[in-house]
């Protein structure tokens, strides 16, 4: 049994409900159904007047009136299929499948001739994989319309479903008898001869819609693909021949022999055959785009020198000079080249002309960013915000900027321009602004403001490692709620094993708690695992362990370590001169 008040809340999300159902047609309400017990004149009154109710509810959008209504028509009518078809759709849309099944399976029975409850039925039974209802179905509703041509496509496809590929078959060809060949019937044809391993008659389906449009190409073509797919290549080629000789500059032709070349592995002649394709002036700039993805897929597959394209490009600029879409593309080809430079003007051309696409902002910081430009990058977001304040990306990278830059107040600004601004689709997303404003926060020496945005970064996103290390350890170091900061660190390391910043963090809290042996291993494996980037801090906290675990020897070398690494510790000189913690 559903809980209705559980039922109620999910109504508001029950748009579909709405939607599907409203489609329905609403018979009279004394229509006659068959083997429907009549009602009597005042149980026929109250149901009309709780039945229309019903209806108009769910017009306005109240459906957790409309459910109510419905199921108190149908205790006062079990047999009215309208009623039985309302609650099944209801049930469908709440994902119980089985009882919208059933619904369904008694409105049919007491209105058999009814197209869409029998169609709502069948398509049920067919997602809950009752493969031979939905042929028994789909039977009973040709003899009754015979003249509906979709339903032989879908007898077909039941046949099909049901491994019934001849009788699939046979309903096909039915159809085609009425309506002459279709293409769509061809091809069905095909695909099942082709399941049956009849390929003989599957072929002989195209040749036949060949010849009755001789002079249309793309039957040529789709004879060629299938011959191709199908590893018949002299065959294939013959009919691409023939596609050719009605129209050379046909770009469905241009990408099937490309592909043929591929198949058959003459890489050359598919570069040859994109060449001419795209330097030539038949083909529309969407067409060329098209086909210079495929050749610069061929360059790479082949570990070509992407170089070879940077003289394409050229030629399409000359032919079509105001399509920046190409200017997108050569950059990042570009990019791949190396050329930094070069692929940073092709994205300025690219956002100067399309200012509200996120892409080439985006593409620009991607080659910023390892040359760590942060002016650059700030330059960069700051004109991507006048035209996209609703993206949260741009926010993030203008602040880390500014965070690099040391910039601290600045950083915390642009963060919370973003909170307030941006349109967060993501929660994690969200969560790492919040991280963000916490940190500056706290750098700032705003420590509760700092763990209030902690907190609700994890709210957001209980996993959000780096909080979880930061806000543990800068707990440790107020010494304040070291169980939590303890908890919190414990499932970074969970998650992480040998991430080196949270062992030290791990460590550290367990040394303020006092474990110092449990804290010497954990900042050891800290140690172990950042040889190759060794840390001033973590070697000056195991030096602080080393000291209370009574190796003050080895501590003073740690420490010393630390000084040597440029750490700006306040206690160290003071640790290295008197030899004491």
């Amino acid at each position: 049994m559903y809980d209705i008040t559980a039922i109620r809340i999910r109504f508001f999300h029950l748009v579909l409900f709405f939607l599907v159902s409203a489609m329905l047609p609403v018979k009279a309400l004394a229509q006659q159904q068959t083997d429907r017990p009549a009602l009597s004149e005042e149980t026929q009154r109250r149901f009309d007047y709780y039945f229309y109710e019903a209806l108009n509810a769910k017009a306005l959008g109240k459906y957790d009136e409309a459910i109510d209504l419905f199921q108190h028509c149908h205790t006062l009518d079990s047999a009215n299929a309208n009623v039985l078809v309302e609650l099944g759709t209801f049930y469908n849309v709440l994902q119980d499948k089985n009882r919208a099944l059933d619904f369904f399976q008694k409105a049919v029975s007491y209105d058999k001739t009814n197209y869409y409850y029998n169609m709502m039925l069948a398509g049920l039974s067919k997602e809950l994989g009752l493969k031979q209802q939905v042929v028994d179905i789909y039977e009973a509703m040709l003899k009754q319309y015979p003249g509906k041509p979709d339903l032989h496509f879908e007898l077909a496809n039941a046949y099909a479903d049901n491994g019934e590929l001849q009788e699939a078959v046979d309903a096909l060809n039915k159809l085609e008898k009425s309506t002459g060949i279709a293409e769509m019937i061809t091809l069905n044809k095909f695909r099942l001869y082709s399941l049956m391993n009849q390929k003989e008659k599957a072929f002989k389906e195209i040749r036949q819609i060949i010849d009755k449009n001789p002079a249309d190409p793309r039957y040529l073509i789709l004879m060629g693909d299938l011959l191709t797919e199908d590893e018949q290549y002299k065959k294939a080629l013959q009919y691409y021949q023939e596609a050719k000789r009605l129209d050379p500059a046909y770009p469905a032709l241009i990408l099937s022999m490309v592909n043929y070349y591929e198949k058959t592995n003459d890489k050359p002649a598919a570069q040859a055959e994109l060449q001419r394709a795209i330097t030539s002036t038949s083909l529309d700039v969407e067409t060329k785009i098209q086909l210079l993805t495929r050749y610069l897929d061929i360059l790479q597959q082949s570990q070509q020198d992407l170089k070879g394209a940077n003289s394409l490009f050229e030629t399409l600029f000359e032919q079509h000079p105001s399509n920046t879409q190409l200017n997108m593309i050569y950059g990042n080809v570009l990019l791949l080249q190396g050329d930094k430079k070069g692929a940073m003007k092709q994205f300025e051309i690219y956002t100067k002309d399309n200012p509200a696409d996120p892409a080439g902002y985006e593409q620009m910081i991607r080659i910023a960013l390892p040359d760590e430009d942060l002016q650059k990058i700030k330059e960069i977001t700051a004109e991507a915000l006048k035209h996209l304040p609703r993206e949260p990306q741009f926010y993030f990278y203008s602040g880390a900027a500014d965070y690099q830059l040391e910039n601290y107040r600045e950083a915390l600004k642009t963060f919370e321009e973003g909170l307030r601004n941006a349109e967060f689709t993501n929660p994690m997303v969200e969560s790492d602004f919040h991280a963000q404003i916490g940190d500056m926060n706290y750098f700032l020496g705003n420590k509760e403001v700092a763990f209030d945005s902690y907190e609700k970064a994890l709210k957001l996103n209980p996993q959000n490692l780096p909080v979880l290390n930061n806000y543990s350890y800068y707990l440790s170091l107020e010494r304040k709620d070291l169980d939590k900061a303890e908890k919190m660190s414990g499932i970074t390391i969970k998650a992480e094993p040998m991430n080196p910043t949270y062992l030290d963090t791990y460590g550290w809290v367990l040394f303020e708690q006092g474990s110092y042996v449990m804290a010497k291993i954990y900042i050891g494996k800290a140690i172990e695992y950042s040889k190759d980037a060794p840390s001033a801090d973590v070697h000056e906290h195991y030096g602080d362990v080393l000291y209370k675990t009574g190796e003050r020897e080895e501590a003073l070398v740690h420490w010393k370590k630390a000084k040597e690494l440029g750490s700006d510790s306040a206690t160290l000189d003071q640790k290295i001169k008197s030899g004491k913690l």
